[in-house]
């Protein structure tokens, strides 16, 4: 078992890197977290790994920090999840906003990540939301220290819309984190708007 690798990193891209380490190349997938923390091609990288053996395939799949390490193992553990879809959720949604998702039932944002059907995400909600205190993460606070949203529908029938027209969940989550202390309750359609302008300003559609 690889449990973790320590090398050059001699590529890299938002879905795996080559790591040389021992004079061998490891093909390693990633989540777009684990990307942003990477190190310029031609430096020393050390990745936790978990190594996944198929019939058909020995994948290994790195990650920057232990908690997402560990909840690449919970959600693994749920049934109709592998590792691929378990990798795609941890691209979709940043870690601390992937388990504030599950602890507060927040299922238009985990139907938004391609794959997750509705059935998955309760699934998701049901088996693990009492099992999330063994992760690092302070379920009072969102991530990079940006205020939690409301628990409501019309902040999760924002984020699908704004998922619909191209933005990734944790693209959308963080345009209406920012515009969210207006002080105000504006409708679901001044709140989109609100945050396709913060969006406009710095960030593109992931399609």
């Amino acid at each position: 078992m690889i449990a973790s690798l320590r090398g050059t990193l001699l590529e890299k891209n938002p879905a795996g890197c080559v790591i040389e380490a021992g004079g061998v190349g490891y093909a390693v997938s990633i989540s777009t977290h684990t990307f942003r923390e990477l190190p310029a091609s031609g430096e020393t990288v050390v990745l936790r790994t978990r190594q996944v053996v198929r019939e058909d395939a020995l994948m290994l799949f790195g990650f920057s920090a232990p908690d997402e390490l560990k909840l690449f193992d919970l959600l693994i553990a749920v049934s109709g999840v592998g590792p691929r879809l378990a990798l795609a959720l941890l691209s979709g949604l940043e870690p601390r906003v992937l388990v504030r998702a599950i602890r507060q039932e927040q299922l238009a944002a985990l139907v938004a990540v391609p794959g997750i059907g509705r059935k998955t995400a309760e699934r998701l909600v049901v088996e693990l939301r009492d099992k999330l205190d063994v992760l690092g993460f302070d379920p009072g606070t969102a991530a990079r220290g940006t205020p939690v949203l409301p628990r409501s529908e019309r902040f999760e029938d924002a984020i699908a819309a704004l998922t619909r027209l191209g933005y990734t969940p944790a693209q959308a989550q963080d345009a209406l984190r920012r515009v969210s202390d207006a002080g105000d309750e504006p409708s679901l359609e001044h709140l989109v708007r609100r945050a396709l302008a913060v969006l406009g300003k710095s960030a593109v559609p992931a399609r």
